[in-house]
């Protein structure tokens, strides 16, 4: 059973989330040989403040 976890920051429509889901599903079925009903997604929205890179917080 694949368990994939996206971080990424806030602003994706529930739409948008819905067809990414829907891509990854079907690139886990096709490619990882993974049954779709056991493939599970979870985005995880992180404020900007919480993230840094080369020593700068991002937001």
């Amino acid at each position: 059973m694949p368990f994939i976890s996206i971080e990424w920051f806030p602003g994706r429509t529930r739409e948008q989330k819905e067809k990414l889901a829907e891509a990854i599903t079907k690139a886990m079925v096709e490619l990882g040989n993974a049954p779709a009903d056991q493939t599970w997604i979870v985005f995880r929205e992180e404020s900007k403040d919480n993230w840094s890179m080369a020593g700068k917080l991002a937001g």
